[in-house]
């Protein structure tokens, strides 16, 4: 998937789906060692979780921080993964590219006291009817052509 905002595609089916992106961003720590990605339960929406970096905060100690995401892999099986091991003097930050999860995702700081923030986008694809796609389109082919103003001759 893209980070693009707003982006619509047409499958197969003729029915289209449309993606929208918001930042995301969660603190770990030894106060609050992990936190749970959640979509809403409306039946037409997919929630994603893009996670891009993670990167220790301000205070961190000189010690090991493994972050550890668990999610659905493709059988539908929990699955729980290390997906960085950050070190102050080594290795403050990584950068997962865009590590696409699908929700419920669970972040969770496994060893070390952080602060560990990571980051990413919260992706939400919608499938919208035909009927929706095509009153859009509509509404945007009704509108005038712009004309160019004409130049008027100097004397």
């Amino acid at each position: 998937m893209s980070f693009l905002e707003d982006e619509t595609s047409e499958g197969e089916t003729g029915a289209c789906s449309r993606l929208e992106s918001y930042v995301f961003s969660c603190e770990l720590s030894s106060e609050v060692p992990f936190f749970t990605f959640q979509g809403d339960e409306e039946e037409d929406l997919e929630h994603f979780l893009e996670l891009r970096t993670i990167c220790l905060g301000n205070g961190a100690k000189e010690e090991n921080n493994v972050v550890e995401v668990t999610a659905m892999n493709h059988q539908g099986k929990k699955i729980s993964v290390p997906v960085a091991n950050l070190h102050i003097s080594c290795l403050p930050m990584v950068s997962l590219g865009e590590f696409e999860l699908m929700a419920p995702v669970t972040l969770r700081l496994k060893s070390g006291s952080g602060p560990v923030t990571v980051s990413g986008l919260h992706l939400v694809a919608s499938e919208n009817d035909e009927s929706e796609m095509s009153d859009e389109e509509d509404s945007e082919e009704e509108m005038p052509s712009i004309k160019p103003a004409k130049k008027k001759q100097k004397l």
